[in-house]
């Protein structure tokens, strides 16, 4: 069961009282449950669908395909009866969220064009619902635009529509009433999430109350508002994922913490009592102490994040390993982490940084990075690692950068730009941003755009911040491990740089891997390199 759409996939399955709707993986039909088994509900043909939901007569989706070399993206109704889709609505590049209200009489969702990311501006939709066919009236935007993301509109059980809208500066919860928006809850806080997949919720409607995932910087908590007053569940999860869930008065979510991993958890929402619902491993080594969040001045006089995770034992002070996450929009959440685990076991500290463009501290800090990625990152996780060497806490001559994805291109770029860094980990890293840029899908086509600027008018700029372009100035050992089947970031990007680099560079790919390692044999592998190459790295 997974879907493809946009790739990164998402909004797989979604159940009801008495079905399962779910994407089948193989081929990408839709298929409904039923008590003699699934039942295909779309023909077989090379379409994709996400993020689907059931309403008299039939299911809206979100609809990907292929005319030419064109990828299509629409919103698409499947009648039950038939299954024989139609497009509802098109003309966008994007969309996601349709969500029907619980009376059949409207369908609101989200969309957008390139060169934005859904984090950066989306546009609310609503129009009527005129019949059992799936007849659409003419939509009416009612929030959000280029300037202005919007999440997640839902429907509460008595037809009022709610989304998730940065408008304010920070993802908050906002209402429609027909004529116009007004606030739910307010925070100093992000209340949504960079859509990276479909299917997130961060909100979900109770018997009396909200349940809303508050995140500010990388910890997150659940809040209940019942009648304009808010209270602060007490749990020990500091790291929640964006699939909430809510019946009754029992909420559903994915949550853990730095000393246990995630898991499905139901809380009463009356009385805070929660329950696992799956288990963790059984080996689940405690960490020499929690991990500590911390702020740090950037060399331009600004202010970044990042958490700190102490060394099991070790004498005087400890080597480092300074993490650029896989964004550049995500954050560090405070959950275990096993990578991290097994280094800080074997006697490193581990710094995570949240680097500006990091979500969870509003749409400034997020859209700092625009125009200076492979520039600020980068000089964000070498400003935390000479904070944290001054501050006497690890040996700046011991002081290696890892980064995955985006946080790859980061890890590099740092090794490339400063001289803070004696090596670097890259994991199916970024390495020419404009060659990626061509061969990324759809979704992530114009990414850099906003991140370096558009192209072609800014292509000098691409060239400068490339590392295939400007190899000699890495000087120091690199590690580079990338999975063969990598739909996102081409492994012959990482072939190249490592042929440049020659005894500087080590380069290990992985067969059937894509873009994240998933089979234990390559973890377990990617762990003994990683660990040779600190202990023994290339001259």
């Amino acid at each position: 069961m997974a879907s493809y759409v946009h790739e990164y996939g998402g909004g797989a399955y979604y159940a009801t009282d008495t079905d399962v709707w779910f994407c089948n993986a193989a081929d990408q039909r839709i298929y409904r449950t039923t008590n003699h088994g699934p039942v295909p509900a779309t023909p077989s043909t090379a379409v994709r669908y996400a993020d689907m939901r059931p309403s008299t007569g039939g299911l809206w989706a979100v609809r990907e395909h292929r005319e030419d070399d064109r990828v299509i993206n629409d919103l698409a109704w499947i009648p039950t009866s038939t299954g024989a889709t139609r497009t509802v609505a098109s003309g966008w590049d994007f969309y996601s969220f349709p969500r029907p209200s619980p009376d059949g009489r409207w369908l609101a969702w989200t969309c957008w064009n390139n060169p934005n990311m859904p984090w950066d501006g989306t546009t609310l939709y609503l129009a009527e619902i005129l019949d059992n066919s799936g007849t659409l009236a003419e939509p009416v935007p009612i929030a959000g635009g280029p300037d202005e993301s919007v999440f997640q509109p839902e429907w509460s059980p008595d037809n009022v529509l709610h989304f998730i809208s940065d408008h304010s500066g920070w993802w908050n919860l906002y209402r429609w009433t027909g004529d116009h928006t007004e606030p739910v809850l307010q925070r100093d806080a992000e209340l949504g999430v960079a859509q990276w997949e479909f299917g997130y919720s961060t909100y979900a409607f109770l018997d009396d109350a909200i349940a809303v995932l508050v995140q500010y910087g990388g910890t997150q908590t659940i809040e209940l508002l019942r009648g304009g007053k808010t209270t602060t569940l007490d749990l020990p999860y500091t790291s929640i994922k964006p699939y909430l869930s809510g019946s009754g008065t029992t909420i559903a979510a994915i949550a853990s913490s730095p000393q246990q991993a995630p898991r499905v958890v139901l809380i009463d929402a009356a009385t805070g009592h929660h329950r696992p619902l799956t288990r963790t491993p059984a080996t689940n080594p405690q960490p020499a102490s929690l991990p500590e969040p911390f702020t740090f001045p950037t060399r331009d006089g600004g202010t970044a994040h990042g958490v700190y995770h102490h060394p099991r034992s070790v004498e005087g002070r400890p080597p480092l390993i300074v993490k650029a996450h896989p964004g550049p929009t995500a954050n560090t959440p405070l959950r275990l982490d096993w990578h991290t685990r097994y280094f800080t076991s074997r006697g490193y500290a581990v710094a995570e940084i949240d680097y500006r463009g990091s979500t969870g501290y509003g749409r400034a800090y997020r859209q700092a990075l625009h125009g200076r990625w492979g520039v600020l990152d980068a000089h964000d996780c070498a400003d935390a690692a000479v904070h944290l060497a001054a501050t006497g806490r690890t040996d700046p001559d011991r002081t290696v950068i890892w980064g995955a994805s985006a946080g790859g291109y980061t890890a590099l770029r740092a090794l490339a730009i400063t001289d803070t860094f004696t090596a670097a980990i890259a994991h199916c890293p970024v390495i020419d941003p404009a060659t990626w840029r061509d061969a990324a899908p759809k979704f992530q086509a114009h990414h850099a755009d906003a991140l370096i600027g558009p192209w072609p008018d800014t292509a000098t700029i691409y060239q400068q911040r490339s590392l295939l372009h400007h190899p000699g100035h890495i000087t120091r050992p690199v590690l580079i491990l990338h999975g063969q089947d990598d739909p996102i970031t081409p492994p012959d990007q990482s072939r190249a740089l490592a042929d440049v680099l020659g005894s500087r560079a080590r380069l290990l790919t992985f067969p059937g891997e894509g873009h994240v390692l998933r089979s234990p044999n390559s973890i377990k592998q990617a762990l003994a390199v990683e660990e040779d190459f600190l202990t023994n790295p290339p001259t």
